[in-house]
């Protein structure tokens, strides 16, 4: 069954290379929002699997840790599995302090941790295609 994905912060090609990226590996739907009162309205009225939340804000810069916080103390979204993107350790460490999964950069898009990590909250896309 497809899952759904919520995008929050991204400018429009980090935005279409993430939802490349997540369409052509898993069987997903890719939702977007930009900052904190549309994602909620956004989580409020979707059921939502995963939440990729981008670490700076596109639309103003701001720390999107703040939206992981807000999504983590309300009580009808703190169980949905969310994941910071950024390229850096210590502010994947920051966010999963903050209730996050560990996430990813936009750097990593191809590596195997990459996929492992999204393995455990989305499915493969099914293939007919047979590599040997």
């Amino acid at each position: 069954m497809k899952k759904t994905v919520l995008d929050v912060g991204n400018c429009d090609p980090d935005h279409a290379a993430l939802s490349q990226m997540l369409t052509r590996r898993y069987d997903v739907h890719v939702l977007r929002t930009h900052a904190l009162q549309d994602t909620l309205e956004t989580l409020k009225a979707t059921p939502v699997d995963l939440v990729l939340i981008n670490r700076k804000l596109d639309i103003d810069y701001s720390d999107g840790v703040e939206i992981l916080k807000v999504i983590k103390q309300q009580p009808s979204t703190r169980s949905i599995p969310v994941m910071i993107i950024t390229n850096y350790a210590e502010h994947q460490e920051s966010a999963v302090r903050a209730g996050a999964e560990y996430g990813f950069g936009k750097l990593q898009y191809g590596e195997l941790a990459t996929h492992q990590r999204l393995e455990k909250f989305l499915d493969a896309q099914q293939t007919n295609n047979m590599s040997g």
